[in-house]
This record gives structure tokens, sequence and C-alpha cells, in this order.
């Protein structure tokens, strides 16, 4: 009998994939559960004993769990958030959106380094307070962006983690395994993707490789740029960039029935930016008539007015300051985020936090109307882009035929709206051709104009912002030689167009001609080493949770051998 056992297990390893059996076999003999109180022979038999077990009675379910994804691709939408990120698929002629390891429908963007393993989410939130310095969030308010500009050297007052400069380009310091790593923006961001892209795997059953994603509707072409950097450094097709707000209409409009042409102002305030989008809907066709933004007003500014004001009136109570301690400002900003939540259904809220700082307990309350005095201008402020909508569009108020509140809409959930636009756009772009999505049409804008400067630092537009896209615009260029002042007194050698350059503000990009350009982009070879190590990054994530869910299984399959005693 043993020896037909035996032959078994190997009968079973020449069939089956060793690398998924590696891990098993490797992390067997050091687990907690097989030291005393056995002895030699006892701990080699359970040993054993539970190999056999596996292999024999439990090997179908390892396998099933380690086979290798199917080869047919579906094409996902992500909805990248500053606070929160929720991706969807469009199956069975309705979005999916699908829940993450936790049974949430939402996955916190954050990331956090130890000195073990890299988290992602959930997990990477629920230890922020024991790990501020390593734990990274809001990266869309340094992706794309200079390290001197003026919103970024504002913001890393507000964060734990160190933001160093690098070639004038921010760069986030952590702690990584006992060593100091940096990672750009797009590194952590891909990360992030990643999360989302194995969120939907696992659902699927089925590998990820192409993508809508969304972001801020006044992102420029190098944030946008910086974001299709990240799909690639996550292994993601990204199909295509669109705005939240936008994908958030198409949520909104899909199963309306309304016939005529309607005029709908969405209205997005999300965790770092608030968005606006004016469209026209008819009969399937989504016409964005104007789009307008700030990139740096959201849920986390007013997260800073309330942290600001404890800070204060800690200070005030007890003489000392917190400013300067990570782990207090962290655990202060989850009370004050659980605060504001309350604030939307109760004129008061109670905030409790034991030992916040020297073993002294900080309790306090917050009311409605001083949350909204402390706010004021920021609410304010918020009326900035829908009126510019207004009057870029030249469509009045009394036109608006509805307007979508994103986030308390109640007929979509408001968490999920953008994930489930992108994933309908998704699906039009992977060629579905279902009743809902093949008369379906969605007509872009150019967020901000594409121009040239001219004489005395003039930007003369060739594009102009909230123009239809796709577009071509080009610009004929004459070349002369000779020494005359006068153009018409030179040598004309010839003409020539300048065309395919991505909409961006004044300066960016910066258009130089000359005569012989033959130079690779220094940015490719720097996402391929990125490419390269998200691959090691996931590859060691993984192994890890492998390792942690074989622990598991053995040393409750040692604790049950114990009970038969």
């Amino acid at each position: 009998m043993a020896h037909r056992k035996v032959a078994s297990i190997f009968t079973i390893l020449a069939s089956t994939d060793i690398e998924a059996l590696s891990i098993l076999y490797s992390n067997l003999a050091g687990f907690s559960s097989f030291n005393a109180p056995f002895s030699d022979d006892a701990k080699s038999k359970i040993f054993w004993g539970a190999c056999l077990n596996i292999f024999i009675e439990d090997i179908p379910q390892v396998i099933i769990q380690q086979q290798p994804i199917q080869s047919t691709y579906y094409t996902v939408g992500i909805d990248l958030g500053t606070s929160y990120s929720c991706v969807g698929v469009w199956q069975n002629d309705k979005v999916e959106i699908i829940a993450n390891d936790q049974g949430n429908r939402t996955t916190p963007s954050y990331v956090a380094f130890t000195n073990t393993v890299i988290l992602i989410g959930d997990a990477a939130k629920n230890q922020a307070s024991m790990n501020p310095q390593n734990t990274v969030f809001s990266v869309h308010r340094l992706i794309g962006r200079n390290f001197n500009d003026q919103e970024v050297q504002s913001d890393m007052k507000y964060w734990p983690f160190k933001v160093l400069n690098k070639n004038g380009k921010p760069v986030i310091n952590v702690e990584y395994k006992g060593k100091r790593k940096y990672f750009t923006p797009e590194e952590i961001l891909s990360m992030i993707l990643i999360k989302m892209k194995e969120i939907a795997e696992a659902f699927l059953g089925t590998q990820v490789k192409n993508a809508v994603i969304t972001v801020p509707a006044c992102f420029n072409d190098s944030q946008r740029q910086a974001v299709k950097d990240s799909g690639l450094i996550a292994g993601l097709n990204v199909l295509r960039i669109i705005s939240g707000s936008t994908a958030a209409a198409i949520a909104y409009g899909l199963d309306k029935k309304a016939t005529g042409e309607r005029n709908v102002l969405v209205f997005d305030l999300g965790g770092g930016t608030c968005n606006v989008s004016l469209l026209t809907i008819e009969e399937g066709i989504f016409e964005v008539k104007a789009v307008a933004g700030d990139n740096h007003l959201g849920g986390e500014d007013f997260d800073n007015r309330l942290v600001n004001h404890f800070v204060q009136e800690f200070k005030r109570k007890f003489n000392k300051d917190i400013s300067s301690n990570a782990r207090a400002v962290r655990r202060l900003r989850t009370a004050c985020e659980r605060a504001k939540r309350t604030l939307s259904t109760s004129i008061k809220a109670s905030i409790e936090i034991d030992s916040l700082y020297e073993s002294i307990d900080f309790y306090t309350s917050l009311t409605r109307a001083r949350f909204e005095e402390l706010n004021q201008d920021l609410f304010r402020s918020t009326m900035e882009p829908v009126e510019k909508v207004l009057r870029d569009s030249k469509i009045d108020k009394s036109q608006v035929h509805e307007i979508v509140l994103v986030e308390p809409n109640k007929s979509i959930n408001p968490a999920e709206a953008a994930a489930y636009g992108a994933a309908v756009q998704a699906a039009i772009l992977s060629g579905d051709t279902s009743e809902k999505t093949q008369d379906l049409l969605l007509l872009n804008v150019a967020p901000l104009s594409l121009g040239i400067e001219t004489a005395g630092g003039v930007m003369t537009p060739l594009i102009k912002r909230n123009t239809t896209i796709p577009t071509k615009k080009s610009e004929i260029f004459l070349l002369y030689e000779g020494e005359r002042t006068r153009t018409r007194d030179n040598n004309l050698l010839g003409t020539f167009n300048l065309t395919g350059i991505s909409p961006a503000p004044r300066g960016v990009p910066q258009i130089e001609v000359t005569f012989d350009i033959d130079a690779n982009s220094i940015l490719n070879e720097e996402i391929e080493r990125m490419v390269a190590e998200a691959k090691i990054y996931h590859s060691e994530r993984k192994q890890y949770a492998q390792k942690i869910e074989t622990q598991n299984f053995l040393e409750s399959y040692a604790y049950n051998l114990l009970m038969l005693k």
C-alpha cells in the first residue's frame, strides 16, 4: 500500500505543474506547527502524512488554483481614483462591477512597503497608521507633474512619506525590505493598476490585457501620458483614456429611453479632483460639449482642513504640537475622514482617539455647521468649473435638462459610476455588438488648447479647448536660407507641415525644429526598467501570498491531527 501511495505521488508530480508545487515544498518544514511537542520521528510522520494528504486527496483543488489562465482576453474599465479605484467588465449584456478579495467593490488607492512584501489596496490602508512613512497615497497629485509645481510643494506638507527631487521630477522614497527605495509616481500607479488587473482576472478566470482608464477631466497631456505609461508598466494595453465625469455620464445615460436631445451636466467631486462635463445625449450619441475641472479640489482637501483644525485644537488644549509626528497625524486623518462621512447624515460627529500623542487621549466633536465654515471657500470653488462649462458650451442654465451629481446620485452607485462607463466604452472598443452598445457613440473633446508660441511670447491656439476629437490641424512653416532680414529677400528652401502633436498647454510640448533629429527617448528606457521591476515586485507579492496560504493550510492540518489523537 505504501509503495502504491509513493507511486501515486510520483505519478501526480510527473503530470503536474512542478512550479505550482515548489512553493509548497519549500515552505513545509519551517512552520511553527511542526515544532515541539513532537519527537523527530513523530514530526517526520506528520510531515509526510501532510504531504501524502495534500498530494493524494487535495491535489485537484491545489492544481485548479494554480492552473494557467485561459487564453481568452477581456477588456475592462478601470476608474483610477485619487482615493479609491474600481474595475468593471461588460458581461452578459450588462456591466459587472467586480469586488476585490475583501468583498469590496472599490479598492483604496494605497500602496504600502514593509520588510517582507508590498501591500496594495485595503491591506495597505489598514496598516497606514502603523507604517505611515512607507504608505503612499494621493499619487494622482504627483503624476505627470514637476517637483517644483506649487501644488506638489503644498501637498508635500500633508504627506507622511518622502517626496524627493530627481531631475526636476518627483520621486517617492520609502523603505522596503530594510533598504531605501525610490519609486516614480508612474510605478506606484502601476501597482494599483496591477491590483485592479488581478481583481478582474480572479473574477473572470482569464487574462486581462486591454483596459479603458478614467482620469480627471482636466488632466493635461503629460498627466494622461503618464497614466498610459503606468498601464504599460502594469502589463496593460490602454485602449483609451477618458474623463471620469464623461464615463459617469455614459453610466447614467446608457439605459435612458427618453427621446429627443437632452443636455446633461455631470458634476463629479471626488477624492482629489472636481470635474464637470456638459453633454448632449440623443439616441445613444453622447456628445461632450465642454469639460472643466480643478485637479486640486476634492475630499482630501476637506480632510486637510479638518486635520489642521484639530492639530491646532490639540495644541491649544495640551500645549503640544503633533504636526511632525507622522503616526499621530495619520490616526487623526483617519478619524477626520470618518467624521466627515458621519456628517453626511448627522449634524454632529464625535472624534475619540486614545493615546493620540504622548499617552494623551484626544476627545472632541465636530458639527456640520463648523465643517461647512472651515471649507466655505472650497465649496465656492466647486462652482467655477460649472460656470466655465456653461460659458464654453454656450448653453444657458435654463437649457440644461438634467444635472447628475455623481457622488450623491441615487440611480448610480457613486463610487462605481466612472468604472461603469469605462467598462461600457471598453466593450465598444473591443468590438462588442450587443444591442445596448452597438449604437452608442462617444464624441469627446480636447480638455486644453493646443497652440504655438509666436513673437512676444504670445500663444496662438491651433486647436482650441473643447474641440471635438479626434481632430487634426496643420500649420505650414516656411524654411529659408540667406542672411537678409526679410524673408522675401532670402531663398525659399521649402515648406513642411507640423502634425501629430497631442493637446497640451503652452510650453508642453516644446517643439524644436532642427535639420537632423536622431535620438532615442530616455523615457522608453525608463519604462522598460519599470516594467521589469514591476514583474519582480508582482512575483514577490504572489509568492508571499502563496507562502502564507500554504502555512495556514498546514498549521490547520497539523492542528486537526492533534485533535484526532
